[in-house]
C-alpha cells in the first residue's frame, strides 16, 4: 500500500504506555462521495419483518479455547520505556495513515448521500495486552474490536503478527483490512444497523448467530466499499487486494474452527465462513455503493 509517514489525519489514541496514553489528534478533509446511505431503513425493514426481529464484533481468534495472545495481568500493559525508540513507530503511522484515509472517504460518503448526513469522526485506540473501555475490560484475546458505548475501535499492534506469522495473511493491506472492517461497525452504529441487531439478538437468542454473521459480512463490504475508494486514489499497490482476501479468509469461522478442532460447525458461526467473508469484501470493493451491502436479505448471505 502507497501510505505516507506523517500524513493521512490521524485518529489515532495511543495508550500502550500509560493509562491516559499520548494522542495524536483527530482530523480529515471532506469531499467527493459514494451516497447510498437511503438503503439503512430498507435493511433494519428486512431485519424485523425477516429476520424475526453488546457491542460491535471483533476479530477473535479464540474459536473454543484457542488463545490467540497472552492475558495481560493489568488493565493497560507494561509501560513503554520513554527514553528508548519505539519498535513499532512505523507501524503506528501506518495505522494512523490508514485510519486517517478511511475516515476522509466515509465522511465523503455521508455528505454526498441523498439526504446529506453528518459522519461523526472516531478514533483507533492502541493498547497494550490490556485496555478499559467503554464496554468493560478487555484483553488483547479479544482481537480489535469496536466499543459502541464509547465510540471507538481497540487494536493491539500484536494482533498484526498472530495475522501473518500464525494465520497466514501477511502485508499491510491486510492489515489495512482488518482497520477498515472494525471501522464498518462505526458505520453501522451511526446509521442506526448496529443498535438495532442487538436489539433483535436480545428479543430472538434462536437468531443470534445469524444476525452476528450478516452483521459482520456487512462490515465485511463496507470495508471493500473503503479498498476501492483507496484504489481509486491510486493507494494500491500490486498484491494488496489479494493481501485483504487472505486476511478476510484467515479469520473465517470455518478456517479458524478448523485449525483449532479439526472440524467445523456452521451453526455455531458468528462471523461467517472464508468464502463469505471473502465474497462481500469483494462486493463493496467491485460496486463501491452502501446499497450494494444488504447482507440482512434473506438471500443474499
Amino acid at each position: 500500500m502507497k501510505w505516507r509517514r506523517g500524513q493521512g489525519g490521524g485518529g489515532v489514541e495511543d495508550l500502550r504506555g500509560s493509562g491516559s496514553g499520548s494522542r495524536i489528534p483527530i482530523g480529515g478533509k471532506v469531499g467527493g462521495g459514494l451516497g447510498g446511505l437511503g438503503i439503512v431503513g430498507v435493511i433494519i425493514a428486512i431485519l424485523v419483518s425477516v429476520l424475526g426481529g453488546g457491542g460491535g464484533g471483533g476479530f477473535s481468534l479464540d474459536p473454543g479455547g484457542l488463545d490467540a495472545f497472552p492475558q495481560a495481568p493489568t488493565a493497560t500493559g507494561p509501560g513503554l520505556d520513554s527514553s528508548a525508540p519505539d519498535p513499532e513507530a512505523d507501524l503506528v503511522q501506518f495505522v494512523s495513515f490508514v485510519v486517517g484515509d478511511i475516515q476522509d472517504s466515509w465522511a465523503d460518503a455521508f455528505a454526498n448521500a441523498d439526504p446529506p448526513r453528518q459522519y461523526e469522526l472516531t478514533a483507533v485506540r492502541l493498547f497494550r495486552g490490556g485496555v478499559d473501555t467503554g464496554c468493560g475490560p478487555a484483553t488483547s484475546a479479544t482481537g480489535p474490536f469496536y466499543c459502541p458505548a464509547d465510540q471507538r475501535i481497540y487494536l493491539d499492534l500484536a494482533f498484526f503478527r498472530e495475522l501473518s506469522d500464525r494465520f497466514g495473511a501477511p502485508g499491510d493491506f491486510a492489515q489495512a483490512y482488518v482497520i477498515a472492517h472494525e471501522f464498518g461497525y462505526h458505520v453501522q452504529n451511526l446509521l442506526g444497523t448496529l443498535p438495532e441487531v442487538n436489539r433483535l439478538q436480545q428479543e430472538r437468542p434462536d437468531q443470534a448467530n445469524e444476525l452476528s454473521v450478516r452483521l459482520e459480512l456487512q462490515a465485511d463490504c463496507y470495508a471493500g466499499i473503503w479498498a476501492r475508494t483507496a484504489y481509486e486514489d491510486s493507494l494500491l499497490e500490486e498484491g494488496d487486494l489479494e493481501e485483504g482476501l487472505a486476511a478476510a479468509a484467515a479469520v473465517g469461522d470455518d478456517r479458524l474452527q478448523t485449525q483449532a478442532t479439526g472440524t467445523y460447525d456452521r451453526e455455531t458461526f458468528t462471523h461467517g465462513s472464508s468464502e463469505q467473508r471473502q465474497r462481500w469484501f469483494l462486493v463493496g470493493f467491485q460496486d463501491g455503493r452502501v446499497d450494494a451491502c444488504n447482507t440482512f436479505s434473506p438471500e443474499t448471505v
